[in-house]
């Protein structure tokens, strides 16, 4: 059985590992998002006073940490999470003031055009941000040099290039598996919209081991967590890091980008 202890690992992860493992857990809703967003945001430049938009925030982990660690002003909208349920979340937190929670669905947002430092999606934007129209929708809400960071389930090749999903992950996740792709596949995508400039995508180190000790930790200490996580335990046994993990892209929005229509 997985101790909470195993998810403090100050040598991989610093300033995650100052977050109580079980508050963690309480707001468990994928894969730890503190490893990813603490790794993508070394490529992000994340300065204090920053308006930051966190994308499909979920209960509040992400911002409550944006908030602390980088001392940005944080506008955290998902869809699924009521705001007065991640309002308290921020409260208890101790960030209340410096996290605004609203309840949003990705594709109407109700910001103003260029009223954003940065954008960040962690284990979010596989699931609305994949369409061709997506990023020149979303570029809208950044200043010109903003920057754009996510964290999303990656494949190590495309599922084009394989030829179908495979089975082990079909199995768990299905056609959903069609939206996880590949960083360069995402800097592709990014970057033929000449509205930013990719600043870096990599395929975290390791990150399916990270995901499958979260996953194995939900299941020894979450209420009903072996039947949601043992599912998401087998695939990533089985996959050994040879297809799975994710994807962290940065980019920068253009300077010369006017607002977008």
């Amino acid at each position: 059985m997985t101790s909470l202890d195993d998810l403090i690992r100050p040598d991989r992860y610093p300033r995650s590992s100052r977050y109580d493992p079980a508050w963690l857990l309480e707001l468990d809703m994928g894969p730890n998002p503190l490893w990813l967003l603490e790794d993508l945001a070394q490529d992000l430049d994340l300065r204090p006073g920053m308006r930051v938009l966190d994308l499909g925030s979920g209960k509040g982990a992400t911002s409550v940490f944006l908030a602390r660690e980088f001392g940005v002003q944080v506008v955290a909208a998902d869809w699924w999470i009521t705001a007065e349920e991640a309002a308290a979340v921020f409260t208890e937190a101790g960030v209340g003031d410096r996290v605004e929670a609203v309840r949003t669905e990705a594709h109407v947002l109700p910001f103003e055009a260029e009223s954003f430092d940065a954008v960040v999606s962690i284990d979010a934007f596989e699931y609305f941000g994949t369409a061709d129209g997506y990023l020149p929708y979303l570029a809208r809400f950044l200043r010109p040099g903003g920057r754009l960071g996510i964290a999303t389930p990656a494949m190590t090749h495309e599922v084009r290039e394989l030829g179908a999903i495979p089975s082990h992950v079909k199995a768990v996740v299905g056609w959903e598996a069609l939206a996880w792709h590949t960083a360069e596949w995402w800097r592709f995508q990014w970057e033929i919209t000449e509205l930013v400039t990719v600043t870096s995508a990599r395929l975290q180190e390791d990150g399916w081991r990270d995901w499958l000790l979260w996953s194995r930790t939900c299941a020894d200490h979450r209420p009903d967590g072996r039947a949601s996580n043992q599912p998401v335990i087998d695939m990533l046994t089985a996959d050994g890091g040879e297809f799975l993990g994710f994807a962290l892209v940065t980019a920068r929005k253009n300077q010369a980008v006017g607002r977008t229509p």
